[in-house]
């Protein structure tokens, strides 16, 4: 089978957009989140008490800004690129405040409505992952995170990943216990433990779908400046 081309300027928005759009479905499902935005969510949660504009959106970019210095810190490497991915980050929570007002509308009430929005959610997200893992433009800190260490350590990007997810839900787990208390999961719950498990699979699972029907290449040569 001939494969066709798919420019990776187009990969990025669509990455975007689908990996804003997941969060949002299982925000609504309320069965717990993906293990990677649940920190951030709690965060908006505690901050939000005080503070009521801080949205979810400002936590996510708040957090990836911390990533970000703490992956400079692992890998020992500055590229300007990396100040991109905090721009997509910044994008990333713009969207997502706007998904989640949008998705608001049309509540799930009942156990089947709420089990679709977080089987949607949960293979969009893999899906828009795999397409951000296929344009040179910075994705968000997080995906940059996995791939940067995956590349410094020379490990598999899929396993890398698995990792990754996994300590993000311990992290969401100590966080929900220490800002609501023992014995309380808000955002971490057992859909947030089966994301975390399966993530990492689907992402290689959907990238090798992708690469065996497209060619991904560049259409402007914005990549000088941005790889």
């Amino acid at each position: 089978m001939k494969k066709k081309v798919f420019y990776a300027e187009l990969a990025y928005p669509i990455g975007l957009v689908l990996l804003a759009f997941s969060a949002a479905l299982m925000n609504q499902a309320d069965f717990g989140l993906s293990m990677v935005i649940a920190p951030a969510y709690l965060i908006h949660l505690k901050v939000s008490q005080f503070l009521p504009f801080f949205s979810f959106g400002m936590a996510e970019y708040t957090v990836q800004a911390v990533l970000l210095l703490v992956m400079i810190v692992v890998i020992r490497k500055f590229r300007v690129s990396f100040l991109f991915s905090f721009l997509t980050a910044v994008l990333y929570g713009f969207v997502l405040d706007g998904w989640i007002f949008v998705v608001s509308l049309f509540p799930a009430e009942s156990f089947a409505a709420r089990l679709l929005l977080y089987v949607a959610g949960v293979v969009l997200c893999s899906f828009s992952i795999s397409f951000l893992f296929h344009t040179y433009i910075p994705a968000e800190v997080y995906e940059v995170f996995v791939q940067e260490v995956a590349a410094k350590f020379q490990l598999s990007l899929p396993v890398c990943k698995t990792v990754y997810d996994c300590s993000s839900a311990v992290l969401s787990v100590c966080l929900s216990f220490l800002f609501f208390g023992f014995g309380h999961f808000e955002g971490v719950k057992w859909g947030t433990v089966l994301c975390a498990l399966g993530n990492g699979a689907l992402i290689g699972f959907f990238s090798r779908f992708l690469e065996k029907r497209f060619v991904f290449s560049d259409a402007l040569p914005w990549h000088r400046f941005l790889r």
